[in-house]
């Protein structure tokens, strides 16, 4: 299989994973029946927008809705109003979106139902914060967390926290209205107080917690925010509250589906296909470093499993920013991959957020080859260079090697690829021994 046919191969993978993802899909099988009052619809995140055209068109009955999506990822609607605002740092149009969803909801009666979109990027998208801090204060604290290195669940506990609308408060404006969640997963796990931090469900966590986190990776936070996030009033819904109406959630799409769909098409290759896992978290150049070490082993000694082959993963890794280039966390992954693959020949990977964005960039990922490395020599580039500055972007942008999608109208997480071809360990020694110069800069 010559790298032309990897490469094809691949992105065929990556694109099955996003469409199994679809709301279009995925969402009308899960449809609550109508109630005897009013259907009210909510809902946040970079799918939400697709998700309410999808109940849309199967939901004869009347309805009428407010949902909040990333700029970009609006599509028509005619009953729901689309709402569009910015991520990952939050602006002035989701803070007015998440004020009037929770005027939306108020005022509801026990016959009337409430459908919750909700999906990854919700957090940044329903910014409305508690009194005592401001759309600025939230806008730093954003911009700090995405550079320090915390998990998405340590992120989202701590915004929780610090909202007036997160952690359960939007169901609560809800009660005591029925409410049906269908949550579209983005994150290790698939906890729905995870998935936009929870704005419809009970969280267990506290306010302690998220003080924690803060503590633990050194965030400076100005001492009104601490008071806040010290106070009773920063304490988010605990499950049993009994300001919580009848919640039921449901997950429609997972990172799951998403690798099951990629790896029925490895398979139609004819290639065996060794899933390590949809949940897998971390800094992205060390898990890099830990999937290109078992990939050489799997191309030299067939161990632990036997090529050609194909390693999935999914997950949510985390960089921790001291550079400053045009980073992401797929292609910041990708980076130490090839740097720890060396050229091999044989192997190649494709990275990419399914939501069509890695980091700040409109640019889902990138794939990697065996010529990576040596193309990039070439081209006067280090690939060294590029990962000490988190320049992930620039790097593969540079080699014509990124993957762009484009809005892709759902979001399931991080999307990883390692194709094994037959032969690799037996024609890697002459192009590592090659590579390994680009690689080092020696």
């Amino acid at each position: 299989m010559d790298t032309s046919a990897c490469r094809t191969l691949l992105r065929r993978m990556f694109d099955a994973a996003v469409a199994a993802a679809q709301p279009a899909l995925t969402l009308t099988r899960h449809l609550p029946p109508p109630p005897r009052g009013r259907t009210i619809v909510i809902g946040a995140g970079k799918a939400s927008a697709a998700m309410a055209q999808a109940l849309e068109a199967a939901w004869p009955w009347p309805l009428e809705g407010l949902v909040v999506t990333r700029y970009g990822y609006a599509v028509p609607c005619r009953r729901i109003e689309i709402v569009e605002a910015a991520h990952p740092v939050p602006d002035a149009a989701g803070h007015e979106a998440a004020r009037r969803m929770l005027a939306l909801v108020s005022g509801l009666g026990p016959d009337d139902l409430v459908i919750s979109l909700v999906s990854g990027g919700g957090s940044s998208l329903l910014p409305l914060p508690l009194a005592g801090i401001t759309l600025a204060d939230k806008q730093a604290l954003n911009r700090a967390l995405l550079k320090s290195g915390a998990t998405i669940s340590e992120m989202n506990c701590v915004r929780r926290h610090l909202s007036a609308i997160k952690g359960g408060r939007l169901a609560a404006a809800c009660h005591p209205a029925r409410v049906c969640n269908l949550l579209l997963s983005d994150v290790p796990g698939d906890d729905p107080v995870d998935i936009a931090s929870g704005p419809t469900v009970a969280d267990p966590g506290t306010r302690a917690d998220a003080l924690d986190i803060l503590r633990r990776y050194g965030l400076e936070v100005p001492p009104h925010v601490l008071q806040v996030l010290a106070s009773e009033a920063a304490e988010t819904l605990k499950p049993g509250d009994v300001r919580l109406p009848r919640i039921d959630t449901t997950l429609i799409a997972t990172p799951r589906m998403a690798l099951e769909a990629a790896a029925q098409v490895a398979h139609e290759a004819g290639l065996t296909v060794h899933l390590l896992g949809d949940a897998i978290e971390g800094e992205a150049r060390d898990v890099g470093l830990v999937l290109g070490a078992i990939a050489r082993e799997v191309a030299d000694h067939r161990q632990p499993v036997v090529p050609p082959c194909v390693l999935l993963s999914g997950g949510e890794t985390t960089v921790t920013v001291r550079g400053q280039g045009r980073g992401g966390r797929n292609v910041e992954f990708l980076l130490a991959l090839a740097l720890t693959l060396r050229g091999h020949a044989g192997i190649h990977a494709i990275a990419g957020d399914t939501d069509g964005v890695d980091g700040l960039e409109e640019i889902a990922g990138a794939i990697v080859t065996p010529d990576t490395l040596r193309h990039a020599q070439r081209l006067g580039i280090r690939a060294r260079d590029a990962l000490a500055d988190n320049d992930g972007h620039g790097f593969f942008e540079a080699l014509g090697d990124s993957v762009v999608t484009g809005p892709t109208l759902t979001n399931v997480n991080d999307f990883r690829a390692i194709l094994i071809a037959p032969g690799s360990g037996a024609e890697s020694a002459t192009a590592t021994a090659t590579a390994t110069a680009a690689a080092t800069g020696t």
